[in-house]
């Protein structure tokens, strides 16, 4: 009986992960490894919790206690930030209404497990490169140089459509249009398609690249020929980086990875007065509250809200008077 138990797990496991996620809800890569590497962790801790092996694991194992413990094993033993706590918790969300949609005999023990709510977490400011900074990352590069063309390429690909970097290394010749209107087709998370403009010294560097690769085949290639890898493309942003330091202060001391690419290019579009609602689109976000987090963390756009401001109501904002401490507040400090 327990061998059918743990046999019936390992099926519902398998359609989570191949029919669900992968079929029905048209998950990325990312998101499948996320929620793999979730349920792996979460399996190791039921096993070692239970005192049974992995395999001897069933359904009626998965109780709201126990990922309760493990949610507190992950802050507390690994040391992971509430924000992770929180995508684990998701995970396991994920898998247990997948099991709930198979079997409703358990509805009280998955139901107890979905009533989990998330911690409350500090949502870290996005970083990002002003214009300025994102142009001299690009003109760092020297096109003459070997796979020069292909990096200056790639850097104003990222720069423009604001793509994350799967995203990026997923773009075949096919899904370019580099004559007008210029535009390139993106796939991003769950399957869906968007269209994004390309400047036309974007659509320049592109086409130059292209004769190396044709129809279906990648675009983005190492010096091999085989498709870049995420790792290659932090590495190449990375190399750029700390040549347009030596010339841009302000970047000497900045982490920048592909990601911080496209924060850049939505805080550039929110400084061009772009709406909203069209980043979220132009960015692919599933909510136009993921695009206004870039809103908060840009303080030039709140100086320039708060002038606005004072100009439409008529107002101008007093002078400032530079304090000086009194004498009499210096002889009372002394006293004490």
């Amino acid at each position: 009986m327990r061998r059918s138990n743990s046999e019936s797990l390992l099926g519902l496991t398998e359609s989570f992960f191949q029919s669900y996620l992968r079929h029905t809800r048209g998950a990325s890569v990312h998101t499948i490894r996320a929620y793999r590497d979730a349920l792996k962790l979460f399996y190791l801790f039921l096993a070692d919790q239970k005192h049974k092996p992995i395999a001897d694991l069933a359904v009626v194992d998965i109780q709201s206690e126990s990922v309760l413990a493990f949610l507190n094993h992950v802050e507390s033993k690994r040391g992971n930030s509430a924000v992770t706590r929180n995508c684990r918790l998701a995970a396991i969300r994920s898998f247990v209404q997948h099991l709930l949609r198979q079997d409703v005999t358990w509805a009280g023990q998955y139901g107890r497990i979905l009533d989990i709510g998330n911690k409350r977490a500090v949502r870290r400011t996005a970083i990002y490169l002003e214009p300025e900074e994102a142009r001299a990352v690009i003109a760092a590069v020297d096109p003459r140089a070997r796979e020069g063309e292909r990096d200056h390429a790639l850097l104003l690909f990222l720069y423009n459509t604001g793509a994350r970097v799967s995203e990026a290394l997923a773009i075949r010749v096919c899904d370019l249009r580099l004559e007008r209107p210029r535009q390139v087709r993106l796939l991003g998370k769950g399957q869906k398609e968007r269209i994004c403009p390309l400047w036309s010294e974007t659509a320049s560097a592109l086409h130059r690249i292209i004769p190396t690769a044709k129809g279906e085949a990648l675009l983005f290639r190492n010096a091999r020929g085989a498709p870049l890898t995420r790792d290659g493309v932090a590495y190449v942003l990375a190399k750029y980086v700390r040549l347009a330091a030596q010339t841009t202060h302000g970047l000497a001391k900045r982490r920048v990875t592909p990601h911080v690419m496209r924060h850049s290019c939505a805080v550039a579009l929110l400084q061009a007065g772009v709406d909203v609602s069209v980043i979220r689109d132009y960015l692919g976000h599933a909510s136009v509250a993921t695009t206004s987090r870039y809103i908060t963390t840009n303080l030039q756009m709140k100086r320039d809200v708060l002038e606005a401001f004072w100009k439409r109501a008529g107002l101008s904002p007093a002078p400032l008077k530079k304090w000086r401490p009194s004498p009499k507040l210096l002889t009372f400090l002394e006293n004490l």
